[in-house]
């Protein structure tokens, strides 16, 4: 254990430490029917068609000073994107997309930092209502 340490310390003494960077992460993330004072209200994982509008929340943490964008896929295509200034170590934000009732199938929710690397994804289902 004694000889990792020392290797690692030495890596970071060679390096320097502006070669380690926080990546930070989406401590939460849910898709929801509302949001109410920055949280969302219950949690979706399957949508019926007959409901058109879905919220999804996400809480970033130590992602401060990037651009964090919510990319909404549906059948591998990007049906929107929409961007945040994080200003803070936790940062709650939200996006909501309007679903056209023929849209049926999974749907995505990819969490992309400034670097355009997916830090998280989230998915739910829009199903065909009951008649």
């Amino acid at each position: 254990m004694k000889r990792l340490l020392t290797c690692v310390v030495l890596i970071l003494i060679t390096f320097g430490s502006s070669q380690i960077v926080n990546a930070g992460e989406v401590a939460r993330g849910q898709f929801t029917s509302a949001i109410d004072q920055r949280e969302p209200v219950d949690e979706i994982t399957t949508l019926s068609n007959n409901a058109d509008k879905v919220y999804f929340f996400s809480e970033l943490r130590d992602l401060q000073g990037q651009t964090v964008t919510h990319r909404w896929l549906f059948a591998g295509k990007v049906m929107a994107e929409v961007p945040f200034n994080v200003k803070g170590p936790r940062w709650r934000v939200n996006s909501s997309k309007t679903l056209l009732p023929g849209w049926i199938g999974d749907w995505t929710v990819a969490v992309v930092d400034d670097s355009g690397a997916i830090v998280a994804e989230f998915d739910f289902q829009y199903i065909e209502a009951e008649p």
